[in-house]
């Protein structure tokens, strides 16, 4: 299956002529979020960070900003409970927020369909199995985002990420896409807990695959 035509070259071309289709499609949607955003938020109207790619290299994801610089007296950020504006809320409930990395998908820096990019700090932490998601590009969605989001914990996302990577073709793709809609439109699995929306994956010392985390 890894020396599939689907998995060398046909999933980044469709990714590609996706990415440009749906940016076509969306842009006047794209533009008028930007606008009120810019609106009620200020600059920048993008939120941007650096997140582990494939092979684990590190890229720069682009996401519509959600919440506010509030600070607290000593200059710290406010917690993202605090921070997450009636606006930004309703742009992370129906993954709004997300289509800029239509952009990343032209880049070549994810795929529509993959395990979700996280934050570059993450990349000392995984187990070897774990760090097995990033032998695929990242993708906007994905198997662990139809079955679960994020009311799953981070040991269940990592297991279902990885069997994406063994199992990924054509029709568990287009199968992910269809499971997406309904996601978005259920407006399932948005948060864990009372966070906004995943608690940060902390070091664990448990043993998980037959391996010491940290």
């Amino acid at each position: 299956m890894r020396g599939s035509a689907y998995r060398r070259y046909g999933k980044r071309f469709l990714d590609l002529i996706g990415a440009v289709l749906l940016s076509v499609t969306f842009f006047p949607v794209l533009l008028l979020v930007a606008i009120v955003v810019r609106i009620k938020l200020g600059s920048p109207i993008f939120f941007k960070q650096e997140r582990l790619g494939l092979d684990g290299v590190t890229f720069v994801i682009y996401k519509f900003r959600t919440m506010t610089d509030e600070r607290d007296e000593k200059g710290h950020l406010l917690e993202e409970q605090h921070r997450l504006t009636r606006l930004g809320r309703f742009l992370r409930d129906w993954s709004i927020d997300e289509y800029p990395q239509l952009w990343n998908v032209m880049r070549g820096d994810m795929a529509l369909i993959g395990p979700r990019p996280l934050i570059a700090e993450y990349a000392t932490r995984y187990s070897s199995e774990q760090m097995r998601r990033h032998e695929v590009r990242p993708g906007i969605s994905g198997w662990a985002q139809v079955n679960g989001r994020n009311a799953i914990s981070w040991e269940q996302k990592f297991i279902l990420d990885v069997w994406y990577v063994d199992h990924y073709s054509f029709l568990v793709d287009l199968k992910i896409l269809f499971l997406t809609w309904l996601v978005v439109l259920k407006r399932t699995g948005i948060s864990h807990g009372n966070h906004v929306t995943m608690p940060k994956w902390k070091r664990r010392t448990e043993t998980e695959f037959g391996e010491e985390l940290w």
